[in-house]
């Protein structure tokens, strides 16, 4: 991508599980420094869970400031199905809005078996899925600016 789109990109980051959403975060920084989306083209928004993430990107969205919405959280199976409510509720609320609002909305959310998998999916030297959301969110803005 040559230059990056219009319009910022906010990262809306679960703070439970965070040393895996730290990673996750991590990545999606590094990917939008390398497209050259830096200063207050991009903003960092912490939220307590999963369960909260569409709750804070609806808001965002709705602020008409951004182009784009990167949700980012990880859901561990647990011995309950805890597990269950939470991941759908982040994935039915962030598919919502995904389809009411005018600009890309993003599931960075990891919904693993294991912490090992989750520390291996957010891993910026391996899986990058933070990096992975944050290119999606650019190459969607771009779309959004061609249609």
């Amino acid at each position: 991508m040559s230059a990056p789109p219009q319009g910022g990109v906010a990262l809306v980051v679960a703070r439970f599980n965070s040393m895996v959403t730290e990673q996750l975060l991590e990545g999606a920084l590094r990917a939008l420094d390398e497209a050259g989306l830096e200063g207050d083209r991009r903003g960092v928004f912490h939220v307590p869970g999963a369960w909260e993430l569409p709750q804070a990107a609806a808001r965002l969205a709705r602020s008409g400031r951004w182009g784009a919405i990167v949700a980012l959280g990880c859901v561990i199976r647990g011995e309950t199905a805890h597990f269950d409510f939470v991941a759908g509720a982040a994935n039915r609320g962030l598919e919502d809005l995904s389809r009411e609002i005018d600009i890309p909305v993003i599931f960075g959310v990891l919904t693993t078996e294991t912490p090992e998998q989750a520390l291996e999916r957010a891993d910026v030297e391996g899986a990058d899925k933070g990096g992975e959301a944050a290119r999606a969110a650019l190459e969607m803005m771009a779309l959004y600016d061609r249609i």
